[in-house]
C-alpha cells in the first residue's frame, strides 16, 4: 500500500514468536535480520522488486524511487528461544540446556521524500542482525577430576552481538527502469563471557591470552555500500536486482584472542534478486533468493580447527554461505485493510564438524512463517504488524 503525495505514519507492532524447539534464533538469516520492518516480515522478508515503506530501501536501495513522501517508525518484539541438547560432545554438559534473556526489542526508522530533480531521499536507521546467547552455569561432569559448573566450566556462558545501519540513500526512476544507492554506516557491538577453558596462557587455544573473553562490551564501526535496480517490464511483472558490499569493520580490540585477524569482524556481502507478480489489481505475489558471503568473513567462516583463536586465519566459527528463498504475497482487501502472508527457507550454516562453539551463536533457522497486515487510520496514517 502506498501514499504517494502523503506522509506516512507507520506505528510497528511486529511479534516475532519462537515456535520451534529450543536450539534456534528465531527470524534471522544466519545472524541477519529475516526483515527490516513490519511490511516486510509479513511476507517473509520478500520485496526487492516491491516497495511499500521507506524501509523497503533496506532490501534494494532502487524502491527508494517507487515509495513517494512517508515517515516510518516502530519496534520489534525480538523473542529467540535458543539451546542445544548434547550427547558425548565434551566439554559441552549431557542432556538438555536452554539460554536466558529471551525479549530484545528492536527499532527502526525510515523516511523518504521526493526530490525537485524527480529522484528521491530515503535516511533509514534499523538493527541489520545479531545474535545472543545467555546460558546458566549448569553442572557439568565433563570439567575435569571432580566435575565443574558452566558448559565451558567456567560458569554462565554466552555471546551478545548487536549490529545497527544508518543510511542515507538516493533513487531515481526513469521510464520503467529505477536504480538506488546507498552509502551505510554500521555499528557493532560485541562481549562474550564464560570461555575461560580456552584462554589459558599455557594452551594453544587463543594468540592473545587476557583478550578472548569475560572484558564486557566493545565497539566497532565501518562503512559499506548498498545499491540496486529494479525494472517493470509491463504492469504485472516488475524483476529487482540488489547487493551489499562487505563492510570493512574496525577491529574488537578486547578480543583480539577470539576473533580471527587480532579481533576483525567484517560484516559479509550479500546478493538479492526478484521478481513480483500483480495476478490481478489487489494482489501482489513475490519471490526473492538471496545468497549471504558469511564464509569469506574468517571470525565467521574459518573452521573451529583452525586454532588459535585471534590469528590471521585463526579459528572461526565454521559457519558456510546462507541461501535464502523467500515467498510472500500482499492482498488490499479493501482501500483501508491489507493482509500479508509470507515464509522463508534459509539453509543451515553451520555444519556437525563446528556444532560445538555453534552453540554459542545458533543461527540455524530454516523455516520461517509469518502473517502481517495494515489497517488504514486516516488520511496520513497506517498501522502495520507483522506476526513471524
Amino acid at each position: 500500500m502506498k501514499n504517494q503525495n502523503l506522509t506516512r505514519f507507520a506505528g510497528t507492532a511486529a511479534l516475532c514468536l519462537a515456535l520451534g524447539a529450543p536450539g534456534i534464533a528465531s527470524a534471522t538469516e544466519g545472524y541477519f535480520a529475516l526483515a527490516y520492518g513490519p511490511a516486510q516480515r509479513g511476507v517473509g522478508g520478500a520485496g526487492v522488486a516491491y516497495s511499500v515503506d521507506p524501509m523497503s530501501a533496506a532490501i534494494n536501495p532502487a524502491n527508494i524511487a517507487d515509495i513517494g513522501h512517508q515517515l516510518t517508525f516502530g519496534v520489534e518484539a525480538f523473542s529467540p528461544r535458543r539451546g542445544f541438547t548434547a550427547t558425548g560432545a565434551p566439554p559441552l554438559p549431557e542432556g538438555k540446556v536452554e539460554s536466558g534473556h529471551e525479549w530484545f526489542p528492536i527499532p527502526n526508522f525510515g523516511y523518504n521524500r521526493p526530490l525537485a530533480n524527480g529522484g528521491a531521499l530515503n535516511v533509514m536507521v534499523y538493527g541489520n542482525g545479531g545474535m545472543n546467547t545467555s546460558y546458566p552455569a549448569v553442572v557439568n561432569p565433563n570439567c575435569g577430576e571432580g566435575g565443574g559448573y558452566g558448559i565451558f566450566c567456567a560458569g554462565k556462558a554466552g555471546v551478545d552481538l548487536m549490529q545497527l545501519f544508518a543510511s542515507v540513500g538516493y533513487g531515481r526512476k526513469d521510464g520503467n527502469f529505477s536504480w538506488g544507492i546507498a552509502p551505510t554506516v554500521a555499528v557493532q557491538r560485541f562481549s562474550a563471557r564464560g570461555l575461560d577453558m580456552f584462554d589459558q596462557e599455557d594452551n594453544p587455544y587463543t594468540a592473545s591470552p587476557g583478550k578472548l573473553t569475560g572484558n564486557g562490551y566493545d565497539f566497532s564501526t565501518g562503512i559499506g555500500l548498498r545499491a540496486g535496480i529494479k525494472y517493470e517490464i509491463n504492469p504485472q511483472f516488475t524483476i529487482g536486482l540488489s547487493g551489499q558490499t562487505r563492510f570493512k569493520m574496525s577491529k574488537f580490540d578486547k578480543y583480539a584472542g577470539l576473533f580471527e585477524g587480532n579481533g576483525s569482524f567484517d560484516i559479509p556481502a550479500s546478493v538479492t534478486a526478484g521478481v513480483a507478480f500483480k495476478p490481478r489489481r489487489d494482489l501482489t505475489v513475490m519471490l526473492d533468493y538471496q545468497k549471504i558471503f558469511y564464509s569469506a568473513i574468517g571470525a565467521v567462516g574459518n573452521p573451529n580447527t583452525a586454532l588459535p583463536f585471534g590469528a590471521p586465519g585463526g579459528a572461526g566459527f565454521g559457519w558456510d554461505d546462507v541461501d535464502v528463498l523467500r515467498i510472500g504475497a500482499e492482498w488490499q482487501q479493501s482501500p483501508d485493510m491489507t493482509w500479508r502472508f509470507g515464509y522463508a527457507h534459509a539453509t543451515n550454516p553451520i555444519g556437525p564438524e563446528d556444532v560445538v562453539l555453534g552453540v554459542l551463536a545458533p543461527g540455524v533457522v530454516e523455516h520461517h512463517i509469518s502473517f502481517g497486515g495494515a489497517k488504514k487510520l486516516n488520511d496520513n496514517d497506517t498501522l502495520d504488524f507483522a506476526v513471524n
